[in-house]
């Protein structure tokens, strides 16, 4: 059931037998896909060891870590209409990236396309599962699926012209929640991003990660965004809210201060979001402010 349509690109640092394991489940996929790894300047052993286990996997070796625009660089490889992110930790399962492009193929305004996130090794579903199925973002009629606000990286399908015509990620944001501006570029350009209970992805969460750290970077990058898109009257409150309710520690102190160092290049780069895209986003905000899954606690 080979399908040409659609590269996984995955992205990695330092995490080889995490890296390992999931090339080894993505050769298994009945749809054969093409795979473009960026190894984000591992020291490890990880180009070594996926050119010895896996010679037909394309491999980037930047000489650096570049967080989440390695996914730039992989994309400029791509030639597919497709393109399906995974982390070193993630894959996807069999005939999903089928059916998202299937999803994609049918219908021309969707931009995007999340699966269903299964924790491992016990299978349970992540908690972040009930609010992309219950999204509250108004959909049209013919959406076969909830509408999205945003996506996560490691679970979605795009189309691989609309990602690069978006800009693709931002460079500054590095990683930690740095599809929320991506989304609502792709969202601008007149995309529909859309969730499928059909399709599947399994998590098994790496050890090797500093969660601390991207929590803080979770924060910084929400403050970003908000300051490059939303209204200023948006922008304040949900700043304010940030204040009120993040862990009130170090971490939470640094994302703050590295958010307001960089107000300059924000500034110059603001561009709010037009109003049906804005609407979307606020109709989200009731489930953010209740969420446990997306809580900035680490």
């Amino acid at each position: 059931m080979t399908d040409t349509r659609t590269t996984v690109v995955v992205i990695t640092h330092d995490r080889c037998a995490e890296l390992l394991r999931t090339l080894d489940r993505l050769a298994e996929l009945p749809e054969r896909p093409e795979v473009v790894v960026t190894d984000n300047g591992s020291t490890d052993g990880t180009a070594t060891a996926v050119a010895r286990h896996h010679p037909g996997v394309r491999l980037l070796r930047p000489g650096r870590n570049l967080g989440a625009v390695g996914r730039n660089l992989a994309i400029r490889q791509v030639r597919t209409p497709y393109v399906a992110f995974c982390d070193d930790d993630s894959w996807w399962a069999p005939g999903s990236l089928s059916g998202a492009a299937d999803l994609l193929d049918r219908y021309p305004a969707v931009g995007t396309v999340t699966a269903r996130i299964l924790v491992e090794p016990d299978g349970t579903e992540d908690p972040i599962v009930e609010e992309l199925r219950d999204s509250p973002v108004p959909r049209p009629g013919w959406l076969p699926g909830p509408a999205l606000g945003s996506f996560l990286a490691a679970a979605t399908v795009l189309r691989t012209d609309a990602f690069r015509a978006a800009g693709g990620f931002h460079p500054r944001l590095w990683l930690g929640g740095e599809e929320e501006l991506l989304a609502a570029d792709l969202a601008a350009d007149g995309w529909w991003l859309m969730y499928a209970d059909h399709l599947t992805v399994h998590h098994h969460p790496s050890r090797a990660r500093d969660s601390t750290v991207r929590r803080s970077h979770g924060i910084r990058n929400t403050l970003w965004f908000t300051w490059l898109r939303r209204p200023l009257g948006v922008a304040l409150r949900r700043t304010l809210h940030l204040a009120r309710t993040v862990p009130r520690d170090t971490a939470s102190l640094r994302a703050f201060a590295e958010a307001t160092a960089a107000l300059p290049w924000v500034l110059r780069e603001r561009r709010v979001l037009p109003p049906e895209v804005e609407a979307r986003l606020r109709a989200l905000e009731p489930a953010q402010r209740d969420s446990t899954a997306r809580s900035y606690t680490g």
